[in-house]
């Protein structure tokens, strides 16, 4: 229960890495603000786990989005205490020349314009409340870059950045920020980043891990706990490799 009292929203916790971390969160006691873009996941979730989660619908890309979130917690839970931006979109595996504008917008609106918005509408209530807790999920993609993924990159590499130029800026305000860094991980967004699926393509992929295997929902989901806990009350402005050794 390390996490009991608090009240967190999870973004893009419908699915993948962000379900693991809603479920872990709700078992180390938390109540959580589910918000995704497919209402019918995020409804599952919460359904599944009970009442200490409430899911709604949003955008990531869009201000008021979060600011939904932050309202609707307010009105259930009193306040929030900890926002992890999780969503995140990946790029199949394309020549950097070739990736088109939409493309390229996308995703700068989702894995960097929404930990922009994040932080414009919780920052000025962990402001006022004297504390907080935000988590980014990065990728290792951000530190360790592949081939035909140059924009992807890029935009976790920017999270990074963000990640510790706000865990600076809001250490006096009470206010911690600290980033994971997943590596390929068994979830629907595999078979974007890797251009397909097959067993032969996830054993290449796992043969570059040396814990020899991706990583789950479930690793992201204790990651994530840990960080957003009091027991990591001194931890700022890190990104933590979640990454079987990849990045050794």
């Amino acid at each position: 229960m390390r996490l009991s009292g608090k009240t967190a929203i999870v973004t893009g916790g419908g699915s993948g890495f962000g379900e693991g971390i809603v479920r872990k969160f709700a078992v180390e006691g938390a109540k959580v603000i589910l918000m995704d873009r497919d209402m019918a996941a995020a409804r599952r979730v919460a359904d599944e786990i009970g009442e200490s989660v409430v899911a709604i619908e949003g955008d990531v890309s869009r201000l008021q989005s979060f600011e939904a979130a932050l309202d609707l917690s307010k009105s259930r839970f009193g306040a929030v205490d900890i926002l992890v931006n999780n969503a995140g979109v990946g790029q199949s595996p394309t020549p950097l020349e070739d990736v088109s504008e939409e493309l390229f917008d996308r995703l700068a609106a989702v894995n960097m314009r929404s930990i922009f918005n994040g932080a414009r509408a919780l920052v000025p209530h962990f402001k006022e409340t004297g504390r907080g807790n935000i988590l980014n999920v990065a990728s290792t993609g951000g530190i360790s870059p592949r081939p035909n993924l140059t924009w992807y990159n890029a935009s976790k590499g920017w999270a990074i950045a963000a990640t510790r130029g706000m865990a600076v800026e809001l250490a006096p305000f009470g206010i911690r920020v600290n980033a994971i860094n997943p590596v390929a991980g068994d979830t629907p967004l595999l078979s974007t980043f890797i251009g397909g699926d097959s067993d032969e393509i996830r054993a290449r992929i796992v043969g570059t891990i040396p814990l020899g295997r991706l990583s789950t929902p479930a690793d992201m989901g204790n990651a994530a706990a840990f960080l957003c806990s009091d027991e990591a009350s001194m931890i700022t402005g890190v990104d933590l490799l979640v990454d079987g050794g990849k990045c050794i």
